[in-house]
């Protein structure tokens, strides 16, 4: 571990330099030779190193993304040329190249922090031989020695030896107690942020060998910090406790906020924006407006949580827009349904649709139709002669009588009557 940290030594001045700068203000505060101002200067140190990373998270979780869009197609190509190996690796690069991924681009955050990692263990490594390293001077060494978390130096190890941790003035019953509960933390933090990765952020209706490999990770991970764990200085628990909580915290984040299509995650995160959605009928962030945009975009390659979004917001009068706003569906503007119709047209041909015929409109065999020219006024006009009649009103009948007074009549219903024959005298 020295040799590695030696590696970055050239880093090691601006690293001490950060830490000396936030101990100046945690010392004003808790006192310069206090574990909390060295180790709270530790803690700041790593939160300007993730917030400086936060661009190469972002690219991190595109890159997963695209690497989990394409797992079918990889999984193909691993059928299909099975047994030549060299083929498949050209038809890997080609998928790559073509899609514009890189498989590097998801380790580029752990790559990029790597240097101040080993840069801060050289640090401590030299404040607990005793050199002075860095801008670390005579005065803020003696400082760092004295520092204690929790009873534990910030330069121990657990592995230290008695004499080692008695020239520091702590014990080795704290130093142990101290970095078990620490990596075991660290372990703990490590555990939770990998598995609620593969439970919540995965698309679930593709299984591919890249989703056994993010399942071995989440027992290696923290069998590793364990392992390296009780080689580490307190300080660089410290810091990496503290990255694992940022990456828990940040990863939770993104899962409530930008989920993987496919995953439990996007449903509950779908679920929510329609109901958001439904009660103040319209979308309130962009990133919401990024979202809802790119499910209208997919059109009939939706997944079953995005038709049922789709369907919601039909069901409360709504429609999801190209440019990712939503509209009601009533209103001119065009709006996408999940057949590939519009909403205006969709209204029209509601509108179109022919009245149901009344049961005499049925017996005449005729339909009215929209904007057809009404029957002849019942009113009287000017024209029309004043002695006419007026019909006489027809006598009740018997259920029946009528037809049987045709039927014995010879009389027949429509058409030309036959004649009667002359009657016999």
């Amino acid at each position: 571990m020295d040799t590695i940290a030696s590696l970055f030594s050239f880093i090691t001045t601006p690293v001490s330099w950060v830490i000396v700068q936030f101990h100046t203000v945690f010392g004003a505060i808790f006192g310069p030779n206090t574990g909390w101002a060295w180790g709270l200067s530790i803690v700041s140190l790593v939160i300007l190193i993730r917030i400086c990373l936060i661009p190469l998270f972002v690219k991190q979780i595109k890159a997963t993304r695209a690497m989990q869009t394409l797992q079918p197609e990889m999984k193909k190509i691993q059928e299909r040329y099975k047994n030549d190996k060299q083929r498949q690796s050209e038809e890997m690069m080609k998928l790559y190249k073509e899609s514009g991924t890189n498989p590097l681009s998801s380790c580029l955050p752990i790559l990029a922090q790597s240097p101040f990692f080993f840069a801060l263990y050289h640090v401590l490594n030299g404040i607990a031989s005793g050199q002075t390293i860095g801008v670390i001077n005579q005065s803020l060494l003696e400082s760092a020695r004295q520092a204690h978390i929790f009873g534990a130096p910030l330069a121990a190890k657990f592995k230290d030896s008695a004499d080692t941790i008695h020239a520091l003035n702590a014990s080795v019953t704290d130093v142990r107690i101290v970095t078990v509960v620490m990596i075991v933390m660290m372990s703990a933090s490590q555990f939770y942020t990998q598995r609620q990765l593969m439970t919540k952020n995965v698309d679930t209706t593709v299984k591919t060998p890249f989703m056994q490999q993010q399942k071995m990770l989440m027992y290696v991970f923290p069998i590793m910090f364990a392992v390296f764990g009780i080689n580490f200085p307190v300080g660089v628990l410290i810091y990496w406790l503290t990255t694992n909580v940022w990456t828990m915290g940040q990863q939770m984040y993104v899962i409530h906020n930008n989920p993987t299509p496919g995953s439990k995650a996007q449903a509950a995160y779908l679920e929510r924006l329609t109901k958001h959605v439904t009660q103040h009928g319209k979308v309130r962030r962009r990133s919401e407006k990024t979202i809802v945009k790119a499910i209208v975009a997919k059109g009939r390659d939706r997944n079953e949580f995005e038709r049922k979004f789709i369907n919601g917001l039909t069901k409360a009068g709504l429609a999801a827009q190209t440019d990712g706003t939503v509209v009601n569906s009533e209103s001119p503007v065009l709006a996408q349904a999940e057949d590939g119709t519009t909403a205006a047209t969709a209204t029209a041909a509601r509108r179109q649709q022919p009245k149901r015929q009344t049961k005499a409109q049925r017996q005449s065999g005729t339909t009215k139709q929209p904007g057809e020219a009404e029957g002849p006024s019942l009113e009287k006009s000017d024209d029309e002669p004043q002695d006419v009649k007026p019909a006489a009103a027809k006598q009740p009948q018997k259920p029946g009588s009528g037809t049987r007074s045709k039927a014995q009549s010879g009389q027949r219903k429509g058409g030309p009557q036959r004649p009667k024959s002359p009657s016999k005298k």
